[in-house]
């Protein structure tokens, strides 16, 4: 049997979180998508204004996955909520639970922090991933879409502003 825990991620372990962002991309067919750095996530995670927190899901100690999320906010709660940007568990890892410990872990982060809500996004073709997060009580929001600007449609609509 297995040791599984969770803990804090700290700025030694930025080598190890782009590494599994990068596992996380080959997975998802996103690697073209992928042009963090260890630089670019150590200002971001672990600099005068982090963006986002990331948990270390360790096996025997090892870190073989990781949940990095953020504050968001409910104008219809009032209340600050957590969004799930990425959780990701190496394959050889999984099924052993470490994926259950990491999000749960998250939502007890959003309880003790009094959020309204805890969310994440999921590709349609991962079923897999979608019936574990139903098999945890989670809902699909079929009716939203998301909508993204990135890149030079970014900077076209931040130079039309006022």
């Amino acid at each position: 049997m297995h040791h599984l825990s969770t803990r804090p991620a700290t700025e030694a372990d930025v080598p190890v979180i782009l590494a599994l962002i990068r596992e996380l991309a080959e997975y998802e067919k996103l690697t073209h998508e992928v042009v963090a750095t260890v630089e670019g996530l150590r200002e971001t995670l672990f600099g005068p204004r982090p963006c986002a927190e990331a948990l270390m899901g360790c096996v025997d100690g090892q870190a073989v996955g990781f949940a990095l999320f953020f504050q968001n906010y409910s104008t219809f709660l009032a209340r600050p909520g957590l969004h799930l940007e990425d959780l990701y568990v190496q394959p050889a890892h999984r099924g052993c639970g470490l994926g259950k410990t990491l999000i749960t872990a998250v939502a007890r982060i959003a309880q003790e922090r009094g959020c309204g809500r805890y969310e994440w996004t999921v590709l349609d073709w991962n079923t897999p991933a979608i019936r574990f997060y139903e098999s945890l009580g989670a809902e699909m929001k079929g009716d939203w879409r998301i909508m993204r600007v990135t890149g030079d449609a970014l900077e076209n609509m931040a130079a039309t502003a006022g």
